[in-house]
């Protein structure tokens, strides 16, 4: 049986260890404090500047407009209902060129890593591929599907799929050979390899390309609206440029910016859970 003075001892280090761990989630939430409060400086200084700026004609009021200007024709397009349209379409384009193109370049590295013969075939015409403007490729895209859903989504995944593709595979590549040794040295065939090592190793990077996809994918499809489009967003920036209106370019451009954050945000909370629960 344990002694008092070992009990008493137990209880100390308990008690000390849960001191410390306080200390430390008191300090963790004083350094995020901190951080959101600069950022959140820095983005009230920068619509200040803006205005500022715009205001005493330091910047050009007929091309970068002025933030109340701006967040005026927001509200007044949320009022009038004629926003809703043009930000559904943008959001389900990028949401469904997001997943797919993750998806696919997943499934393509995958396919490549399971057979070296193919990776050695297709990697300089991924490499190739991948360097291409993707805006050239849109007006092919065009023709092959019709101006509309379909060719903006295939113009996102030109971009998301080989980007998606290579890093994965990469990270496959990666992983400690002498991992891979030990499995096989047990009978491990090339299945459970995949499933028990490599896929678990890169696990980590293939939630982190979601990160990536989000901003590809936002590009891809505003491309593809300069292109083809007749609703969306990036079809407001190009009608706004067209009849000189700057002040819907920029607040089509804040929609963006506030949208792709939201989205990126929701994908780091998606990362953080799944990777808890590994």
């Amino acid at each position: 049986m344990k002694s008092v003075e070992q009990i008493e001892l137990a209880a100390s280090r308990a008690s000390w260890l849960e001191e410390k761990h306080a200390q430390y989630q008191k300090k963790k939430r004083r350094w995020r404090a901190r951080v959101t409060g600069v950022r959140g400086s820095l983005l009230v200084l920068f619509f200040v500047l803006w205005e500022a700026g715009a205001r005493l004609g330091w910047l050009d009021e007929l091309l970068f407009s002025y933030p109340t200007k701006v967040f005026r024709q927001i509200w007044n397009d949320m009022v009038s209902g004629s926003l809703w349209p043009h930000l559904g379409m943008t959001v389900g384009e990028t949401v469904v060129g997001f997943v797919l193109g993750t998806l696919l370049g997943t499934l393509l590295a995958i396919v490549i890593w399971w057979s070296p013969f193919l990776s050695a075939v297709l990697d300089p015409y991924m490499v190739v591929f991948n360097s291409m403007p993707k805006v050239a490729l849109g007006p092919i895209f065009i023709v092959m599907f019709g101006a509309g859903f379909t060719a903006i989504v295939v113009t996102t995944l030109s971009i998301t799929v080989i980007i998606t593709t290579l890093v994965v595979y990469n990270s496959f590549c990666s992983v400690d050979p002498n991992l891979v040794k030990v499995a096989k040295s047990f009978g491990a065939s090339r299945v459970q390899v995949f499933s028990k090592v490599i896929l678990p190793a890169s696990f980590p990077t293939v939630v982190s390309t979601l990160k990536v996809n989000v901003g590809m994918s936002w590009v891809g499809v505003i491309v593809g609206e300069f292109l083809v489009a007749k609703t969306g967003l990036g079809y407001l920036i190009i009608y706004g440029f067209q009849v000189f209106n700057f002040t819907l370019v920029m607040s089509s451009l804040l929609i963006i910016a506030a949208v792709a954050t939201a989205m990126y945000q929701l994908v780091v909370y998606v990362e953080k859970l799944i990777l808890s629960r590994r």
